[in-house]
């Protein structure tokens, strides 16, 4: 929880991540280059204008997101590793899973189900 303010009982912090290509150690046939990046903001995933990303290197880092977006505990293999491989064997691409900057979030925003005061 970030130490600025206190949130109120129906509010919790995410972080935003940005997904970056590191390296490409052998042949991408989807044309992806090193700084090609998608983004994560609340539960929604964006690109650059006029930019896209291999669904496939994507794939990949998909189920490890909602953990990195939440702060866990210090010594959470998610709190030190970031690092996702592309599934392709010959592409050997290596994206980073950066957390950009923490947003505060009201639960009725996010959940069909209204928050009950008092709930934890």
């Amino acid at each position: 929880m970030s130490d600025k303010k206190q949130l109120r009982d129906d509010q919790f912090e995410l972080y935003d991540l940005s997904i970056v290509v590191e390296e490409i150690k052998g042949n991408c046939t989807c044309n992806m280059t090193i700084g090609d990046t998608f983004y994560l903001k609340g539960g929604k995933i964006s690109l650059p204008e006029k930019s896209d990303f291999c669904l496939y290197a994507m794939q990949s880092t998909i189920p490890l997101l909602p953990t990195k977006q939440r702060k866990n505990h210090s010594a959470d293999w998610m709190e030190t590793d970031s690092r996702v491989v592309c599934p392709d064997p010959a592409c050997q691409l290596v994206m980073r899973i950066n957390r950009d900057s923490l947003r505060v979030l009201d639960h009725d925003d996010v959940s069909p189900i209204k928050w009950e005061k008092g709930k934890e």
